[in-house]
């Protein structure tokens, strides 16, 4: 965990980038789901208020769990270097779970507070009405962090069979932020898509840690929801990954 903490601050100016991309794209969301909301000021159960915590949350919680991964350890299997991870006296699976909270807890830091922040300053915002939620909105993070990173590692873990797997690592960054929530609140979808998608984890990577912090819903449910999804995909991913290595071959030799 120290070690993914330090490695991306020591990339500050990355950093300050990404938070002004995060925020310039805050501003244009903003803009348009307010369109939404229109004359009426609520939409689907979303006023003004709610609108606008839902889209600063969204732009900050989006580099915390990392959505669209960059592909690296995919990367490590198709050039054969992932043979040097195996080597080492480590869980490989626990090392990388482990460095993807250490860069989780750098984002809340550097990419979750600050447009949050900024929109508290410049728009409506809802805070939390009951002080009991911001611990569990911690803990829903967390458990989003875990969600998505498994998520992410479970389509990289494909290279192992496809040997290049950036094509289904594309379908998974072109699918996730309209399935997750990220794009639109999931409340805008049709009550037969919103009934489908439960049965899957994308809402617990975005949707609901705002759903917790906005006390939309029933928290402890939400956070029994993301924990079963995180449980599910770590003993999944622990298991593909045994079954990828039992039998590895490394290209060249």
């Amino acid at each position: 965990m120290k070690a993914g903490y330090e490695r991306y601050a020591s990339y500050g100016a990355a950093s300050v980038a990404g938070l002004f991309t995060n925020t310039v794209f805050g501003l244009l969301r903003v803009a348009v789901l307010l369109a939404v909301v229109g004359r009426t000021g609520s939409f689907a159960g979303y006023d003004v208020a709610s609108t606008v915590t839902y889209v600063w949350l969204g732009q900050g919680l989006l580099a915390v769990i990392q959505l669209w991964g960059d592909g690296a350890f995919a990367a490590r299997v198709r050039t054969g270097e992932v043979a040097v991870d195996l080597a080492r006296p480590w869980d490989l699976h626990a090392a990388l779970l482990a460095t993807d909270l250490g860069r989780a807890l750098h984002a809340c830091v550097f990419r979750l507070v600050p447009p949050v922040a900024f929109g508290a300053v410049f728009f409506p915002f809802r805070w939390p009405e009951w002080f009991g939620t911001w611990p569990l909105f911690a803990v829903s993070v967390l458990l989003a962090v875990v969600v998505c990173g498994q998520a992410r590692f479970l389509f990289e873990l494909t290279a192992f069979w496809l040997l290049d797997a950036r094509g289904v690592v594309a379908l998974w960054n072109a699918l996730g932020g309209v399935l997750c929530g990220l794009t639109v609140p999931l409340a805008y979808f049709p009550d037969q898509m919103r009934l489908l998608l439960a049965f899957t984890p994308f809402p617990s990577i975005m949707q609901v840690p705002i759903d917790v912090f906005s006390e939309r819903g029933e928290a402890l449910i939400l956070l029994g929801q993301q924990l079963i999804w995180a449980a599910v995909l770590v003993v999944a991913a622990r298991t593909v990954l045994a079954m990828a290595t039992r039998k590895l071959v490394v290209q060249g030799g």
